[in-house]
C-alpha cells in the first residue's frame, strides 16, 4: 500500500490525537517525524540488514533515566519509516493500525520499556 507523504502523516498525527490522556500529559519535549526508511550508516549501527527491519526509532534519554540535571537539551525524537510500513501493509486501514502500533512502541521507549518488554506487552 503506497501512501503519499502528506496521508502517511496524517496517519501518524491521527495516532498521536488518539494517546491516551496519560501519555499525552507526560511526553515533553519530544519531535515526531517521518522519514522514507531508516540509513544505511544507522541500519550499521543498530546491526541490523535492511532497511524493511527497522518501522520506528526512538532516540533521546527515556523519561526514567532523567535526572535533576535535566535540561536545556534538544528534543528527544521518533521517526517512523514510511517505506517499511507500506511494504507490510494491503489497505489502507492496515497502514494506520501499523502506524499506531509503531507510535506506541516508540512511546514506550520514551517512557523508559526496554525491546523485550515491549515486545510481551504487543503479544499480550
Amino acid at each position: 500500500m503506497k501512501l503519499t507523504q502528506k496521508e502517511f502523516e496524517e496517519l501518524v498525527v491521527l495516532a498521536l490525537r488518539r494517546l491516551p490522556k496519560f501519555f499525552k500529559k507526560k511526553m515533553k519535549n519530544v519531535d515526531v517525524v517521518v522519514e522514507d526508511r531508516a540509513s544505511r550508516e544507522l541500519l550499521l549501527e543498530m546491526g541490523l540488514r535492511s532497511p524493511s527491519e527497522l518501522l520506528g526509532l526512538y532516540q533521546g534519554v527515556p523519561l526514567d533515566r532523567r535526572g535533576f540535571y535535566y535540561g536545556n537539551v534538544l528534543p528527544d525524537k521518533i521517526t517512523l519509516f514510511q517505506i517499511p510500513i507500506e511494504l507490510m501493509c494491503k489497505t489502507k486501514e492496515e497502514v494506520e493500525e501499523k502506524v499506531r502500533e509503531v507510535v506506541m512502541h516508540e512511546i514506550g521507549h520514551y517512557f523508559g520499556l526496554e525491546e523485550d518488554r515491549l515486545r510481551e506487552l504487543e503479544n499480550d
